[in-house]
């Protein structure tokens, strides 16, 4: 997915068939023109909500889902809410002021009008006792804005202040703000988030709150949040001002180093050195050597491995492949035979639009990602063909996991996978050690930066 946007369409794109621009009659006391950082991009003129329509707690997936008739009802609706006025101020529920986005407390989310995918994002807020609003991250909720001297009855954890991601569940990371970083009120906050797949990392006033924490999908934990999505604004029973929204999207390039920098520790160590096969073994001569990555030849094939075997380890590797290449991980490979099935498992290295490719159709458990034929993984967090990707897969006992570019595919266990493709079993899949390796298939698909950590 190409995360850049240009300006222009990113401020006035629409959702297919929907009439989402905001432009009603809104109090604007000043022309206040923004000056986004350099790389930023502007979500907020300073002069009307143009940009901007209305939202709600919804999964972001099932509106893009809907008929797109359905679709457009609803977010008339929400966007209607935006703009109904208070009989007790006589303004609406969103205006501009002074330059500023401004909230009463009440009607439908502001929500931007164009999906995004890894981005950079800057807001100022300021706020009044008692509120409790938010930002959604890919309309995902949310990183917690609230009243750290309330009362905390419920103990929702009002006095660790504003920045969590407080709808992760309790006890994972991110769910609470890391230091009390909130300003007194009447004073202005500004938030820093950065999200590169689910991963999201938040600065209130120049403190770091949230460490590259996952976000967990609210709708359904047992789901990634969506690769794309948008930021809304929460309202939540007290005005709330903004102010300053700033967003610059990240490419994939500079996301994988994100990915690599966050986590990083002594433990990895370099498998391959970009120069030639030392420490490798398999059908060598099927792959080659171009610009620092090991690529299997077109037309050939084989899994190469590294002569060393591993237990439980963390590997993290960046990939390239072909339109419709398939390729795939050696995990704990015996050193003969199918490593599918001979060995714990193959990991699919497989592009995203495969069967658009190739005409072919493919199980679940075939998918990139997948514990062939045995566990399926999510789809749709893949970069393009030809775009470097961003993986780390962690093998610990039974266990699987697969995060890729940020976002976590597959967390399974093989020894309970019981239904398996074509009903062929994996003699294989209790495995305890064996070699890691590139299980190629005539696809001239790339890897690079290729570390391992063992646990």
């Amino acid at each position: 997915m190409k995360l850049t946007l240009p300006r222009r369409r990113f401020l006035t794109a629409a959702l297919a068939g929907t009439s989402l621009l905001v432009g009603t009659s809104v109090t604007s006391l000043a022309q206040t023109d923004p000056a986004p950082p350099i790389g930023f991009t502007a979500l907020f003129n300073g002069r009307d909500l143009v940009g901007w329509r209305g939202g709600d707690t919804f999964d972001y997936r099932k509106l893009m889902a809907m008929p797109e008739a359905e679709r457009g009802k609803m977010v008339e609706k929400w966007t209607a809410s935006m703009h109904e006025v208070n009989p007790k101020t006589g303004k609406p529920h969103w205006y501009v002021e002074n330059g500023e986005l401004v909230n009463d407390g009440f009607g439908a989310y502001a929500s931007t009008d164009q999906p995004l995918g890894d981005f950079e994002f800057f807001v100022d807020y300021k706020t009044v006792a008692k509120a409790d609003s938010g930002i959604y991250l890919r309309g995902v909720p949310q990183v917690q804005i609230w009243d750290h001297t309330e009362a905390d009855p419920q103990g929702l954890g009002r006095a660790k202040g504003s920045g969590g991601l407080w709808n992760n569940s309790p006890g994972r990371p991110g769910k609470d703000p890391a230091v009390l970083a909130d300003k007194p009120f009447g004073e202005w906050n500004k938030f820093r988030v950065l999200m590169v797949g689910s991963r999201v990392s938040v600065w209130l006033n120049d403190k770091e709150v949230v460490d590259h924490a996952i976000l967990e999908n609210y709708y359904d934990r047992k789901t990634p949040v969506p690769a794309m999505g948008p930021i809304r604004l929460q309202t939540h029973g007290g005005e709330i001002r903004w102010r300053n929204i700033y967003l610059r999207t990240i490419p994939g390039d500079e996301a994988n180093g994100i990915l690599a920098r966050k986590g990083e520790d002594p433990g990895f160590k370099s498998i391959f050195n970009g120069k030639d096969f030392t420490g490798w073994d398999g059908p060598l001569d099927n792959y080659e050597i171009v610009d620092g990555a090991v690529r299997c030849k077109a037309h050939k094939g084989g899994t190469i491995y590294t002569k060393e075997q591993y237990a439980d380890y963390v590997v993290r590797f960046e990939f390239k492949l072909p339109p419709g290449g398939n390729n795939g991980l050696a995990i704990r490979y015996p050193g003969k035979g199918d490593t599918a099935y001979d060995g714990m498992c193959e990991l699919q290295i497989l592009d995203e639009k495969y069967e658009e490719v190739t005409k072919s159709k493919l199980d679940p458990r075939q998918v990139h990602g997948s514990a062939y034929g045995m566990i399926a993984a999510h789809r749709g967090y893949q970069r393009p063909a030809g775009e470097w990707n961003f993986q780390e897969v962690t093998i610990q006992g039974s266990r699987i996991k697969v995060e890729l570019n940020g976002t976590v595919i597959l967390d399974g266990d093989v020894s309970q996978a019981k239904d398996f493709m074509a009903n062929s079993p994996h003699p294989g899949k209790d495995r305890t050690v064996g070699h890691f390796g590139f299980a190629g298939h005539s696809d001239p698909v790339s890897f690079r930066n290729i570390r391992i950590k063992k646990l």
